[in-house]
């Protein structure tokens, strides 16, 4: 770690947080400028939007969504109108600040009049989008799926997707959103920095247990029962190269207003985390797309009240460092020379 910059130039500049750092005229930096703003809820929504009003068919894996407050007139008469048009239909809907992570500020509506449109709504813009009710479930439990995305440059558009993620399940048995258990987070929400604090949650030595597993484990498990793993991991690839598709065009001015063509500067790489919600019917639905997916190999353990100690977590290790060392191979400068 280098915390003051440093003279000599590197093959490849592995940063905390943003691309943003000054003297870097050569190699590899494994962030694209802009990427952090492009995945932000209200920018994603607005171009897988863009892309659903041209490609209605090809961009049915994102929910419903809605911006607020500007759109939120727009969200009142949609809402209304579909429900004359079928009273049979009982949405719910999932309110998400825009600049939230690790499920912070996240709730559950049954209508739009309970919004809490206080100053919060005003200051903190969020997007409004439409709960996928039928999730499928493992153990009777609602679980999201974390993959990790190479994005190896725009120009031209390459794309690596590892070949294993994690699985991170809620701590409560799912029930369908009803008024009495819309607030109960442990049963409707996968992020893994809630659950972690729910007595219910397990942490686990095996990759096939407990509440974050492999990716892989949960396809033998659905193989096992008969269903098109083939065809679902071919949906997946499909969701993420569209998405990366979606947010190309803003990526690359990003790109050339701070990497001018013909001037002296560094290539990008990134590694996104792309969180996807499988329906019951095995059709995935993204659900957002993080720009410093986190890479953590342990987790604190509480020894007593306060006192906390890292502990090796092996399902992180597992799929985490096949994920870097991956990328350390595909981005390697060393390979062009020999």
């Amino acid at each position: 770690q280098f915390p003051f910059g440093r003279r000599l130039p590197c093959d490849i500049y592995w940063h905390g947080v943003s691309f943003h750092d000054n003297d870097i005229f050569s190699g590899q930096v494994n962030k694209f400028p802009g990427m952090t703003e492009m995945v932000r809820k209200i920018t994603l929504s607005r171009a897988v939007r863009t892309m659903q009003d041209l490609f209605p068919l090809e961009y049915n894996f994102y929910p419903r969504s809605w911006i607020l407050p500007e759109e939120f007139p727009l969200f009142e008469t949609e809402v209304r109108m579909m429900k004359d048009s079928d009273p049979s239909w009982k949405p719910t809907f999932i309110v998400k600040p825009d600049g939230g992570c690790q499920g912070d500020g996240i709730y559950l509506i049954k209508d739009p009049s309970d919004i809490r449109l206080t100053g919060s709504i005003q200051s903190r813009p969020a997007v409004v989008q439409e709960y996928i009710c039928k999730p499928l479930l493992v153990d009777k439990l609602k679980f999201d799926i974390r993959l990790y995305v190479l994005l190896k440059s725009l120009e031209p558009l390459e794309i690596y997707i590892a070949k294993d993620g994690l699985s991170r399940f809620c701590t409560e048995p799912y029930e369908e959103p009803t008024l009495k258990n819309l607030h109960q987070v442990f049963m409707h929400l996968t992020n893994y920095s809630l659950n972690i604090h729910s007595g219910n949650f397990i942490h686990s030595d095996n990759v096939n247990t407990g509440s974050k597993r492999t990716f892989s484990s949960i396809l033998c498990r659905l193989s096992s029962r008969g269903a098109d793993v083939k065809k679902l991991w071919s949906d997946i690839i499909s969701l993420v190269i569209k998405t990366i598709i979606a947010l190309t065009p803003e990526l690359k001015v990003y790109y050339q207003s701070d990497i001018p063509a013909g001037k002296p500067g560094p290539t990008c790489f990134q590694i996104l985390g792309f969180d996807i919600l499988l329906m019951k019917n095995l059709k995935p639905m993204l659900l957002e797309v993080n720009a410093n997916p986190s890479m953590r190999i342990e987790h604190e353990q509480e020894l007593s009240p306060g006192v906390f100690e890292n502990v090796p977590s092996p399902v992180d290790e597992e799929v985490k460092v096949a994920v870097i060392r991956d990328t350390l191979r595909l981005v390697d400068p060393e390979k062009k020379r020999r």
